[in-house]
């Protein structure tokens, strides 16, 4: 079994859950059960996913699962352009977390490109 606390993608992906989690609290309270619940829940499964493919025997397993946590990295990405343009983010940390939103997709392709990789050479 892998340890995901290792993974330098789950460590990114759990430090993007949290600023989003301070960000959000700002948001305009009618985005309550729209933006803030839909960022809030894609910048959870980012991590969630990693660790949930960390605790599969099989590699093609744990590939489907960092697969699903790049889909809502991404997912998050765009949510946090949408943030921006309507102005809900604070102008200290927009480009902060939308770097850190970027990094963690960087990551998480560059983890699923690796292991595809190694598969292939088996």
């Amino acid at each position: 079994m892998r340890d995901h606390r290792n993974l330098k993608a789950f460590q990114v992906a759990d430090e993007l859950a949290i600023s989003i989690y301070q960000i959000t609290k700002n948001f305009p309270r009618e985005e309550l059960f729209g933006l803030t619940s839909q960022m809030r829940r894609a910048a959870v499964s980012v991590p969630s996913n990693i660790v949930e493919g960390c605790c599969r025997e099989s590699q093609a397993d744990f590939l489907r699962f960092l697969d699903i946590a790049l889909g809502s990295a991404q997912e998050l990405d765009y949510q946090l352009s949408l943030a921006s343009r309507l102005d809900y983010l604070p102008m200290d940390r927009d480009s902060e977390v939308s770097d850190l939103s970027q990094r963690t997709v960087q990551i998480l392709y560059g983890l699923i490109r690796s292991y595809r990789s190694k598969k292939k050479a088996d």
